[in-house]
């Protein structure tokens, strides 16, 4: 773990692996030290917020010390979203890898996936654990207008689009799943650390 001074009032934590850097948001939610108002978990990093004036040399010291669960989502249900492989990208994926766009979809649903961060758009959650033949880069011309609930991949990457938004990622299929839902507490169906099954 490495502790970096980010501004005034805000630490920079990197981790050796995504896994290090989720206990070490689970253990910031579970035990908050004293000025902490905000913790942004990101794939190997966690920034840390506080209030101005906290004596960040000895938050920066006590961070280490903090109880760190094995597993930051150990006996946590993971979260099954629906998909209907139907994508506008899905024949194209196909062709990229060789595969046959039946064989795209039970592979791209046959994978056990974590949340590494959330980004881009809120409740947009970039995941990882999509089998490696699925790696496709993103399109050379981004469209305008993705529609919410779109199920897509792009390098090692898998998502699902929370909301109408412009985006370049390869479209496979759509769900009726809310990713983001500002009348839910917490607005976001995943947060960083949540294993994801998509379910054909």
């Amino acid at each position: 773990m490495r502790v970096l001074r980010a501004g005034d009032a805000a630490l920079l934590v990197e981790t050796d692996d995504l896994a290090s850097a989720h206990r070490l948001d689970a253990a910031l939610r579970d035990a908050r030290p004293a000025g902490v108002v905000d913790v942004v978990p990101g794939e190997r990093t966690v920034l840390v917020v506080a209030e101005p004036g906290t004596d960040m040399d000895r938050l920066a010291g006590a961070l280490p010390a903090l109880p760190s669960p094995e597993d930051a989502e150990a006996g946590a249900e993971p979260v099954e979203i629906p998909v209907v492989y139907d994508g506008a990208d899905l024949e194209e994926v196909a062709e990229l890898t060789g595969l046959s766009a039946d064989e795209v979809a039970r592979r791209h649903s046959d994978a056990w996936y974590t949340v590494a961060y959330l980004g881009f758009s809120p409740g947009f959650g970039y995941l990882t654990g999509l089998d490696p033949v699925l790696h496709v880069p993103r399109r050379e011309s981004p469209r305008t207008a993705v529609p919410a609930g779109s199920v897509a991949i792009a390098g090692r990457y898998a998502a699902v689009y929370p909301s109408r938004s412009p985006g370049g990622w390869r479209l496979l299929g759509r769900t009726a799943a809310v990713l983001w839902d500002v009348e839910r507490d917490p607005p976001s169906l995943l947060r960083p650390g949540t294993r994801v099954r998509f379910v054909r």
